[in-house]
């Protein structure tokens, strides 16, 4: 009873993810559809008492296949439209024949599960000596040439992803040495504040300003600050120099 019910719920969310995936216009929904009907066959897989296959249903398709996936996505562009140019001559007639061609062995898978005699999963793989063995007696015998077709296949698209992401460099790349010359001709030599760091300058005794732009009185080390008070070394800004004499006066107390 439990696994009719779990058949029945995850087959309507897969043929929806599916339907999602084949109609919608966002290449990122589309991905994100095609990993939820992977999810849903995993979870079938371990209800039918395979879990090698579901281990292998979400480590390869939906780890390894799915970040390509998306790794193609973000090469290529999410906001990228597709072009409606027909670049190729004679692809819409080599498409429908590609259809119907699919679609026949659709109508093939279903009649043969439909009609055909189901010897159940304990007598299939008797003869293989257990199912992870059967699965690659029918991997590199049977469908030997389908397993090396598909791993073509995901080699392919990762060529592709690489050249579409390819671009050519129209300036000279900078080295370490332009990049030291362009900085001491500037008229900032000195490296910049780091990141978070509300500072005027790199220099210890000037205080850093705070988010709301206040003054931070304990960004002046003590000591210095007492040192600018006795050699009145204070800065022309009166904010500035009232935050280090109040921090001297900390100091002194």
């Amino acid at each position: 009873m439990g696994e009719t019910i779990t058949f029945w719920v995850l087959a309507v969310v897969s043929v929806g993810a599916a339907l999602g995936m084949v109609f919608n216009r966002k290449a990122v929904y589309s991905a994100l559809m095609l990993g939820t009907v992977m999810l849903c066959l995993a979870v079938l897989y371990a209800v039918q008492e395979a879990p090698f296959l579901a281990a292998v249903q979400i480590i390869v398709y939906t780890g390894a296949v799915m970040m390509l996936f998306l790794f193609v996505l973000m090469l290529v562009g999410v906001d990228s439209s597709d072009s409606l140019v027909e670049t190729l001559r004679g692809q819409r007639f080599w498409a429908v024949i590609a259809g119907i061609g699919f679609a026949s062995l659709i109508v093939l898978a279903v009649g043969n599960a439909t009609f055909g005699s189901q010897a159940g999963l304990a007598a299939a793989t008797a003869q293989g000596g257990g199912y992870v063995r059967s699965i690659a007696l029918l991997l590199f015998t049977k469908y030997v040439f389908a397993f090396e077709v598909t791993s073509a296949l995901l080699i392919t698209a990762a060529l592709a992803a690489m050249v579409l992401a390819h671009r050519e460099r129209v300036a000279k790349k900078a080295t370490q040495k332009d990049l030291s010359r362009a900085r001491f001709l500037s008229d900032r030599p000195t490296p910049l504040p780091g990141p978070g760091t509300y500072a005027r300058g790199n220099a210890v005794d000037m205080p850093a300003l705070l988010p709301d732009g206040s003054v931070s009185e304990e960004s002046v080390n003590p000591y210095i600050a007492r040192y600018d008070v006795e050699q009145d070394r204070l800065p022309s800004d009166p904010k500035f120099a009232e935050a280090i004499r109040a921090r001297a006066e900390e100091e002194s107390e």
